[in-house]
């Protein structure tokens, strides 16, 4: 990098920290080869600093979700995607060197994100289907989104960045945020993770009584925040599509392995009042709550109407299992349950569910 380059940017997250950190020089790991020559790691850099309260831990940060350098994008209010990443670990006794594991993690998380186009916000979650440190065994399956607890968003020549923390969950946390809300079960669990800081070998916190309480009256009281779940396993197919007989009803179709958080998260949301909609690729099915149950299509939006009797009906029938079946009180739709391989980086089948 010349002394002539733009690097206003970086400079600005540098300030942001440094106002954290002080004369700390953190440990940087930058990328060989950037990403738009053929290089691996989307991310420039991160940094990591060495932090001892309110327990030991490393505290990374990420360089290059957000503009560093020139203003490229037409979006003047946000830089780049409009965030940095964040990730707080445990740090033991004796370590010099933050793990490479958490390194490559937010790297891998960078290619989700520049791949996809899909951009985190606090309060956003994501299945990582596998522990989050490949190989070990620990309990954390998943990552939620928040705010970081230290750094605020910040303004700079190319528009705004927000600090947006990474946290490891369980599966069963998965669910509960997905059946109440991501910042209500993280602030029930900051008592237990300050500054919710990931530790590898913790135990799920739903077993913990006040977490439990927080947990039955968030949902009592406010039920599922969760208004689109994206599914990879997600079809109709319309009975004008298949057969010419009116006796052929629609198809469902959803993959096993998140069948019955769809019915808890249906359900959720149907006391409520509130619709739920399942994305997939290149169809939106839509639940809501009427009078009579029916189903409508326009293009590849499907509408699907329910009331209690459905609702109940669909959470007992939908299980990770693979099956076929049909409820009495919404005729015309079959419900096909397929089989979900879970496949490594490689593409290799590890599990299979159904």
């Amino acid at each position: 990098m010349t002394e002539e380059a733009n690097t206003s940017g970086w400079d600005a997250i540098d300030i942001a920290v440094g106002k954290l950190y002080g004369d700390q020089e953190p440990l940087h790991y930058g990328t060989a080869i950037p990403y738009m020559l053929g290089g691996p790691d989307p991310l420039n850099g991160i940094s990591v600093y060495k932090v001892d309260a309110p327990i030991p831990h490393w505290h990374f940060i990420t360089y290059g979700f957000s503009e560093l350098y020139e203003k490229e994008s037409e979006d003047l209010e946000h830089s780049g995607y409009g965030f940095e990443m964040t990730f707080r670990l445990t740090r033991s006794e004796g370590e010099s060197t933050p793990p490479s594991w958490a390194l490559n993690l937010l790297q891998n998380v960078g290619r989700y994100v520049f791949t996809s186009g899909n951009v985190f916000h606090a309060g956003d979650y994501m299945d990582a289907n596998g522990p989050i440190c490949l190989g070990s065994d620990t309990l954390l399956t998943a990552l939620s989104f928040i705010e970081d607890p230290d750094l605020t968003e910040i303004s700079t020549p190319n528009g705004t960045v927000k600090f947006i923390q990474m946290v490891g969950i369980t599966g069963l946390e998965l669910e509960t945020m997905q059946t109440w809300n991501t910042r209500g079960l993280l602030a029930a669990f900051v008592e237990f993770m300050p500054k919710y800081v990931t530790d590898l070998m913790r135990n799920s916190y739903l077993d913990i009584p006040s977490v439990i309480q927080a947990v039955e009256r968030g949902i009592e009281e406010e039920g599922s925040s969760t208004a689109f779940l994206f599914i990879q396993q997600l079809g109709w197919i319309s009975p004008r599509k298949r057969i010419l007989q009116k006796s052929v009803p629609a198809e469902l179709q959803i993959g096993a392995k998140q069948a019955q958080i769809i019915g808890k998260i249906l359900r959720s949301r149907f006391s409520k009042g509130a619709p739920l909609s399942l994305i997939g690729s290149g169809v939106n099915i839509t639940f809501e709550a009427g009078g009579t149950p029916s189903f409508s299509e326009d293009g590849n939006q499907i509408k699907v109407v329910v009331h209690e009797q459905t609702v109940s009906e669909l959470v007992a029938n939908l299980r990770p299992v693979e099956q076929t079946f049909e409820i009495a009180s919404l005729p015309g739709v079959l419900f096909r349950i397929a089989r979900t391989e879970i496949t490594d980086q490689d593409g290799h089948v590890i599990e299979t569910i159904g």
